[in-house]
C-alpha cells in the first residue's frame, strides 16, 4: 500500500512537471503558430501600396479596390489569431487592425474624394504605428527565459 502512495505522488510530480510553460515560451508558441512576423511584414508591405496608391491623384478606383481589398483581406487573417497570450501586445495588436481594416474601408471608397484618401492614409499610419508598438512588446514578453 505504501508503495502505490508513493508510485502515485512520483506519477504526479511528473505530471505537474510536464505541464509547465514559461509566459515567456507561450508567446513565443503563439507567435511562431501565428505567423505573426511574415503577417506584419505582409500587413507593413499591403499598407506601403495602399498608401502609395492613395497619394496619386490618378489612381483609379479598380486599382483601390484591389490593393485595400487585399489590405482588408490580410488584416483580417492576422485579427482571427488574437488573443496572443500577452495582455500588453493584444492591446496595441487589436487596435492596431481596427485602424489598418478601417483604413482599407476607407481606401476602397476613396477614388476620386482627396478627403477619404487622406483620411484612409490617416488610419493607415496610424494602424502600422500600432502594429510596431504590438510587434516591440512581443519581442519584450519573448526576452524572458
Amino acid at each position: 500500500m505504501k508503495r502505490s502512495i508513493v508510485v502515485a505522488m512520483l506519477g504526479a510530480l511528473l505530471l505537474a512537471g510536464c505541464g509547465t510553460i514559461t509566459a515567456s515560451q507561450s508567446v513565443r508558441n503563439w507567435t511562431k503558430q501565428a505567423n505573426f512576423a511574415s503577417n506584419t511584414r505582409t500587413l507593413v508591405n499591403d499598407a506601403k501600396t495602399s498608401v502609395g496608391q492613395l497619394r496619386s491623384a490618378t489612381t483609379a478606383a479598380p486599382v483601390l479596390h484591389t490593393v485595400c481589398g487585399v489590405l482588408l483581406t490580410d488584416t483580417e487573417a492576422a485579427n482571427a489569431s488574437l488573443p496572443s497570450p500577452d495582455t500588453q501586445a493584444n492591446n496595441w495588436l487589436a487596435p492596431a487592425y481596427i485602424n489598418l481594416g478601417a483604413g482599407a474601408n476607407t481606401c476602397y471608397n476613396a477614388a476620386g474624394n482627396p478627403r477619404l484618401r487622406a483620411k484612409a492614409i490617416a488610419y493607415l499610419r496610424h494602424g502600422v504605428a500600432q502594429l510596431s508598438f504590438g510587434a516591440l512588446r512581443l519581442a519584450s514578453a519573448t526576452a524572458g527565459p
